[in-house]
């Protein structure tokens, strides 16, 4: 019977018992290729799984051309709707702060609009009453030219204003008033047992009233202060030169 090249048959020892060449111990350096057995392995191929285990799934196929466009589609149209929704939401953001920044803008343009409204309302009134003021000097000038007889109009007015219970009533006129008084106021005058006197002081029209218990001053000037402050016209130089 043959061996194989380079294993060699070892005696054995003297004094042991005979046995199967089978039953020794073979060394390691006898052994050529071997493999460990495990129960169940029989019938496998190498690498397969054990019986009864499950099979892993297969790979996913690779993905076609077909398959890349329809993901680059589904892709730009995710963004545009992504984009899209953003670009709404940063529009109405603009939109609402536009709308507050042109509500601040008109009402402040409205308020400095009203302000220089009210300033030209004002300067218009008073330029309205000036003008009424100039208008009134003229027209009181003029009847005190044509018509001199409104002084005894006057006097009978201040007479007639002076406290019933009042004494000693004297009436001031200018000289060239005297006259148109004394015929015109006659009736005002001997009703309260006044005298009337020439005053050169005065000015054509004034008519001065005095009594125990005080005076009234008739006079242009003073009549005329009070009808600017009736208008709301402070007294000024225009007004002065208006003045009859």
């Amino acid at each position: 019977m043959s061996t194989k090249p380079g294993i060699r048959n070892i005696p054995p020892p003297p004094n042991s018992k005979a046995g199967s060449a089978y039953t020794r111990f073979i060394p390691r350096e006898e052994l050529g290729d071997f493999a460990s057995w495990t129960p169940g392995a029989f019938g496998n191929p190498a690498g397969a799984p054990p019986a009864g285990a499950k099979a892993a799934p297969p790979p996913p196929p690779e993905p076609t051309a077909a398959d890349w466009h329809a993901r680059i589609a589904a892709a730009r149209q995710a963004g545009y709707q992504d984009g899209y929704r953003d670009g709404l939401a940063a529009l109405e953001n603009f939109k609402a702060s536009f709308a507050q920044q042109a509500t601040a803008q008109v009402g402040a343009l409205l308020e400095a609009f009203d302000r220089q409204t009210e300033q030209l309302d004002a300067q218009l009134a008073d330029a309205l009453a000036r003008t009424a003021v100039q208008l009134a000097a003229q027209v009181l000038r003029h009847e005190l030219a044509t018509n001199p007889q409104i002084v005894a109009t006057v006097a009978s007015e201040a007479v007639n204003a002076v406290m019933l219970s009042a004494r000693h009533v004297v009436v001031h006129v200018h000289p060239q008033d005297l006259p148109l008084v004394a015929e015109g106021a006659e009736e005002a005058l001997a009703a309260r047992g006044a005298r009337l006197l020439a005053e050169p002081g005065l000015a054509r029209g004034d008519v001065v009233v005095e009594s125990d218990v005080g005076h009234i001053d008739a006079r242009v000037a003073a009549r005329w202060a009070q009808a600017l402050a009736t208008l709301g016209v402070a007294e000024s130089p225009a007004a002065d030169e208006a003045a009859p």
